[in-house]
């Protein structure tokens, strides 16, 4: 899936995060903002890769700002920002059964 343009997904409440997902050159960049970054930096990087690979990004800037986010959560934030970045609907259809399985 190409983005083409700047989107972001969730929320800076507890429990929560937000993840902006924007255009780039090539590969996919990942950065990460913590409170629990040493103990859960390495699983939060790990599930935000795996999800754009089963959405099949290639090039992408991901900023993610942490607030205690479950592993599901993360799955549901980063495939939200990237249908929204993504760019119109009409190109693409959206898999309603879910694009993202465990």
């Amino acid at each position: 899936m190409d983005i083409v343009k700047t989107a972001a997904a969730g929320s800076l409440e507890s429990s929560d995060l937000l993840v902006t997902v924007e255009p780039a050159e090539s590969g996919v960049a990942v950065e990460i903002a913590s409170g629990v970054l040493r103990q859960y930096g390495r699983q939060i990087k790990e599930v935000v890769l795996e999800t754009l690979s089963r959405l099949e990004v290639g090039a992408a800037k991901v900023t993610v700002v942490d607030k205690g986010a479950l592993d599901c959560t993360i799955r549901a934030r980063v495939e939200c920002a990237v249908f929204r970045a993504a760019g119109r609907a009409e190109d693409f259809s959206y898999p309603w059964e879910g694009a993202v399985r465990e």
